[in-house]
């Protein structure tokens, strides 16, 4: 007898060091329980077939999931994506039928991110600022991490599109003096200065540290992005300090910018790998003054809600809404 509709889904969310997979049941299958994350090592497996074959071996119970929905760090292109820092190559259309699929889902991880947004709750998100958000509007989420990821999800007669973007890669803008200084300092070095390069991401955010330092003529020794986080917090190097408010202002500039581009009055979110580590820095930081700072458009601005997205595993929750979504 085949499997229905209460079968079980596999979801994952692969990165180019290590995988993550669970396995789910159906929306109409006792509530939809997502089961416990299996962590894997990529470079363990020579393809994610093996992987997930590995995987189904040991978890399944016997039972033959009917679909996958499967997060990966990198673009997608019908169906399919070439991880960048890993072996693996991850095409939904030739994993459906090998591994006996009814139908396998691809997606870029911020595209699940932006999935998730509908389904947290009060206890996943730090909030940081503004009004309660308009219901049905879209609701954006911006991520600096290795990379600045962002996306948004709009929902328009019943139906949801998470739109994939490469807005990490516009140009940085600059909303003052010193910032037009630290962006041409910046641009001697690399030529094009993107948000992400410039400031909002690991390398950006050590990018901004040595450029605040040469414009300021001060000596500071090599330190990565964790390493500038922490003497900023400690009070023991007032660049890294001034680097950390620095990127928590643009991060502002930016999310608004982005919040009015795609009109996303439902919300705007904050996820990645770095701003969770200051959440309370951020807070008292410029970040929602010069998310507000639009000029004629304050109001509209000022009614947007900004939250910082703080659950470790937001990811399986947009997979989850997915997969429940896109049911037959």
């Amino acid at each position: 007898m085949g499997i229905g509709k209460t079968g079980k889904i596999l979801l994952a969310d692969i990165g180019g060091t290590n995988a993550r997979f669970a396995l789910s049941l159906a929306e109409s299958s006792d509530g939809g329980q997502t089961g416990p994350i299996d962590y894997v090592k990529v470079a363990d497996f020579p393809t994610v077939r093996e992987a997930i074959a590995d995987l189904l071996a040991r978890r399944s119970g016997g039972e033959q999931p009917q679909r996958a929905v499967l997060a990966v760090a990198g673009p997608v292109t019908n169906n399919r994506c070439v991880m960048t820092n890993s072996p693996w190559v991850i095409d939904g259309n030739e994993l459906q039928p090998a591994l006996g699929f009814d139908s396998v889902h691809v997606l870029n991880d911020f595209e699940v991110v932006a999935w998730s947004l509908p389904a947290l709750q009060p206890a996943d998100l730090v909030p940081l600022g503004g009004g309660d958000g308009l219901p049905g509007e879209p609701l954006l989420v911006v991520g600096p991490g290795t990379g600045f990821g962002v996306s948004c999800l709009i929902e328009r007669h019943g139906s949801r599109l998470a739109v994939v973007t490469e807005a990490g890669h516009a140009t940085l803008p600059a909303e003052n003096e010193r910032e037009e200084r630290v962006i041409a300092c910046m641009r001697r070095r690399l030529g094009h200065v993107s948000i992400e390069r410039g400031a909002l991401s690991g390398s950006g955010l050590q990018n901004l540290y040595e450029a605040l330092a040469e414009i300021d003529g001060v000596q500071v020794p090599h330190r990565d992005a964790a390493a500038i986080t922490k003497a900023a917090l400690e009070g023991s190097c007032p660049i890294s300090r001034t680097t950390l408010e620095m990127f928590c202002a643009i991060l502002g500039s930016v999310a608004g910018n982005l919040a009015v581009t795609f009109g996303a009055r439902g919300g705007v979110y904050i996820a990645g790998g770095i701003v969770p580590r200051f959440r309370e820095f951020l807070a008292a930081s410029a970040f929602r003054a010069r998310f507000e700072a639009k000029g004629r458009f304050q109001d509209y601005l000022r009614n947007i809600p900004t939250r910082l997205v703080i659950k470790p595993d937001a990811s399986f929750v947009g997979l989850k809404m997915f997969a429940d979504h896109t049911a037959d």
